[in-house]
């Protein structure tokens, strides 16, 4: 298909499940936050399910092609995934200082990450079971978790990085057995941390594709624009992901108002166009969408492009998320008429 819409990963997590002031009102937890959830444990699963499905048919009624399960089941993107390896002391948390340089209880590693058990195959399968449309499954990137991590064993980042990406391989291999069509990896301290990520960014994401053949994505942003309000003036770590073994790139334009000229420099990718602003809950309407769509075209083949959010939706109210996507896909379906 021409120009398929897809969410990058999250959708807004109904008041009756997490308690979303408590939610906004902090950095993303780095460890387990069981606090924010409003349903007794007892019946957590089960009202995580009956989200999911909430998000499962407000993407199919909003009309995107490709589906994630919203991570409803997830406190952030990354903690969930991070707190269920081995080689982490859950039970006593170490500090190490968020992307806006504030100090954050994050996971202390204390030996050798190992993934015990599958973490997000469950989920998959809940919505492979439940969707008839192409899938997509995210996982924090190997970079990021070790940067949101107190390494008390490895001696080094980059020692860390590597670590994770073992376990992150051997998720995403079971993902793709277990019937997801792509993979996405989160990978936003690729960004915050660019010096860092130049020496061995690329090589420890590369480790973490070592052997997988399904389509993988990989996602790079300036932070939750409902927490980090003001944007660079485009990336600082971008031109480098042309040497890293994902399929496809995503990347925010809408709020940073980002030069796209720098996407020519992903001439072998597939891009996965940030084009709704996360920082204002009112709608674009189609006609805005598609312009900033129209702003990457002489950078990208419209048959490399994905329309998508900035980043994740799960801090914007439920009525403006079911709006922003829906914009989305009149906005391809006007494209499409174009471009014939």
């Amino acid at each position: 298909m021409l120009l398929p819409t897809s969410l990058v990963g999250s959708y807004p997590q109904p008041d009756w499940l997490i308690d979303r002031a408590k939610l906004a009102g902090r950095f993303p937890p780095r460890v387990r936050a069981r606090e924010l959830w409003r349903v007794d444990p007892e019946y957590l699963t089960q009202a995580q399910d009956d989200a999911t499905l909430l998000a499962i048919r407000a993407q199919e009624d909003a009309g995107l092609d490709i589906l994630t399960d919203g991570e409803i089941r997830r406190e952030s993107y990354s903690n969930r995934f991070a707190t269920a390896l081995d080689g982490v002391d859950v039970d006593n948390p170490g500090t190490a200082l968020d992307r806006s340089g504030h100090p954050n209880p994050v996971p202390r590693v204390v030996g050798p990450i190992r993934r015990r058990h599958p973490v997000e195959v469950d989920d998959l399968k809940f919505l492979r079971a439940h969707t008839s449309r192409t899938i997509k499954i995210t996982v924090p990137g190997p970079f990021t978790m070790a940067q949101q991590a107190q390494d008390d064993y490895y001696g080094s980042r980059e020692a860390l990085a590597f670590g994770y990406a073992e376990a992150v391989n051997e998720e995403i291999g079971d993902l793709f057995a277990a019937g997801a069509d792509i993979v996405q990896l989160d990978e936003p301290y690729l960004q915050a941390r660019a010096a860092e990520a130049k020496q061995y960014g690329v090589k420890v994401i590369n480790r973490a594709l070592d052997g997988i053949t399904g389509t993988t994505a990989l996602h790079i942003c300036f932070g939750y624009a409902a927490i980090i309000h003001e944007r660079p003036e485009g990336y600082s770590f971008l031109p480098e992901l042309a040497a890293c073994d994902v399929k496809q790139v995503s990347i925010e334009t809408a709020q940073s108002n980002l030069d796209v000229s720098v996407l020519a420099a992903l001439a072998d990718k597939t891009v996965i166009l940030g084009v709704i602003n996360l920082s204002d809950p009112d709608v674009e309407t189609p006609e805005t969408v598609a312009a900033r769509v129209r702003r990457a075209l002489p950078y990208v083949a419209a048959e490399r492009i994905v329309i998508a959010p900035d980043c994740g939706l799960k801090y914007l109210p439920r009525e403006s998320a079911n709006g922003k996507m829906k914009a989305m896909a009149d906005a391809a379906a006007q494209l499409r008429a174009e471009l014939g």
